[in-house]
């Protein structure tokens, strides 16, 4: 005969007293363990319930069919080994499922499964090395960070403007290199050439702010190409990206060869023939202000600026640890 439990309590005024009586044909009431035990479970089947949906979402569906995403692309294409034909534009048709969602990822993949002779520039894909450098939709920018927009309209893509082809959408920049070549863009500090590597140059933080808008150019010459003077007289005019570096180092407070470097565009074509209409800064894909660097570089060279002093000077090195100083720099 099973037996149960029951408390029976007797309150005597301010104090009480708690007993267990066992009584007989009562079922013992279930137990705290077994109510446990039951959540437990409940939760696990839960929590597996969730697991196995999160599985089948992350699963794909080998019956359910992908929709191509189709998109026209028209490309300039040229071939230098066969002079008898003319430019012209080659159109394909890309699914845009298969490949990623930049321009230059379009041209990968019709460099690999429509056309091999397709020829570009690439290198970083990450908007740094500025080769990638093209017109698309008539807009000078790097393919690499052009985001393909699905669209009705083809996607067309050209050359850089105004410059020679050597093939498909590959331009001469020859010339546009040796420009960048002629304004030296390095660190000069004349007479100190004998304690190159012996110490740091310094540089405070306000000076080194002076420089932000400027370094970070990538020299992919997409502000040059789209600059009409530079159309016109590109052999004489330097171009927006080749003033911006030689402002760069005009201004840097650790140069000492300001007053060489701006003689050296002291001239009726170097500078001056820049006509402020703002198309480098519009296409400039890092975001950059080529024309107001020109306009600080004209007022350098007009006389209505002067660099200013820098806040640290660098002392020359002692090699001898004595207290006397190192011969003074070279004049």
């Amino acid at each position: 005969m099973r037996q149960g439990w029951i408390m029976y309590a007797a309150m005597s005024g301010s104090a009480s007293t708690s007993r267990f009586w066992p009584l007989p044909g009562l079922a013992r009431i279930p137990g705290s363990r077994l109510l446990t035990s039951t959540k437990k479970t409940l939760e696990m089947k839960k929590v597996a319930a969730e697991i196995a949906e999160v599985a089948e979402c992350k699963t794909p569906d080998k019956k359910a069919k992908i929709v191509p995403r189709l998109q026209t692309v028209r490309v300039y294409r040229w071939n230098p080994e066969t002079p008898d034909v003319k430019p012209y534009m080659q159109q394909f048709s890309i699914d845009l499922n298969k490949c990623g969602t930049m321009v230059l990822d379009v041209l990968i993949l019709i460099k690999a499964q429509h056309d091999p002779t397709l020829s570009f520039r690439r290198s970083c894909r990450e908007g740094i090395c500025g080769c990638c450098g093209m017109n698309i939709n008539g807009v000078n920018t790097l393919a690499c960070i052009t985001k393909v927009k699905e669209s009705p309209k083809p996607l067309v893509i050209y050359p850089l403007p105004h410059a020679y082809v050597i093939r498909d959408l590959v331009p001469d920049m020859e010339q546009f290199l040796e420009q960048f070549r002629k304004i030296d863009p390095y660190l000069k500090r004349p007479g100190e050439d004998e304690f190159l590597g012996m110490r740091q140059i310094l540089q405070s933080p306000r000076d080194r702010e002076k420089l932000d808008g400027f370094y970070e150019c990538v020299m992919c010459a997409c502000c040059t190409y789209s600059c009409p003077p530079y159309w016109w007289l590109g052999d004489k005019y330097l171009g927006p990206a080749v003033l911006l570096q030689a402002y760069r180092w005009v201004i840097d407070s650790r140069d000492m060869a300001h007053k060489e470097r701006l003689a050296k565009l002291q001239d009726f074509y170097s500078v001056f023939r820049c006509k402020t209409i703002f198309n480098c800064t519009k296409t400039c894909p890092k975001g950059l202000n080529p024309a107001k660097a020109i306009v600080q570089l004209k007022r350098l060279l007009a006389g209505f600026a002067k660099k200013e002093k820098p806040d640290l000077d660098t002392p020359l090195p002692n090699p001898c640890g004595g207290e006397e100083q190192y011969p003074c720099r070279k004049e």
